[in-house]
């Protein structure tokens, strides 16, 4: 497939991808408060196929500042990102990327948990630049080794 992208796509793109990587940083950094410049307050987030919660921003960064802390160490891998733009101004989104989220479990251990996933993300673009609104994860694979 061809496309030719204008200057200001490939910026939106750019930009889409890494408000992306600033959920993971903020994730995997422990700075829960840096999330609220990645989500709308009224994003809806589902996180039930890993084993985690659903429901709008506020109470899942809540959920995420008390479950985390008890993972000792855990990282997250982005790749094979799509975004298709709903209109020709390019205003709203849908993106989909894949998650390898490798996470020491709590305790005296040296196992990790291997998590495979991908994110069905919605976006839009505020005068703040992009905001995810909805970010769903679909299970691949998990396994402890």
């Amino acid at each position: 497939m061809t496309s030719t992208w204008t200057l200001e796509e490939v910026s939106d793109r750019l930009q889409i991808q890494q408000l992306l990587v600033d959920y993971a940083t903020a994730i995997d950094t422990r700075q829960f408060d840096d999330l609220d410049d990645v989500f709308l307050n009224e994003a809806y987030i589902d996180y039930t196929a890993m084993g985690g919660i659903e429901g709008e921003y506020p109470e899942v960064k809540e959920w995420l500042g008390k479950v985390l802390p008890a993972f000792p160490m855990y990282s997250h891998m982005l790749g094979n990102i799509s975004i298709t733009f709903d209109d020709e101004a390019r205003s709203a989104a849908i993106v989909r990327s894949l998650c390898f989220n490798p996470m020491v479990p709590p305790g005296d251990t040296e196992q990790v948990l291997f998590l495979g996933l991908w994110y069905d993300d919605a976006v839009v673009r505020t005068r703040h630049g992009w905001r995810l609104t909805r970010r769903v994860e679909t299970k691949c694979f998990n396994r402890l080794v």
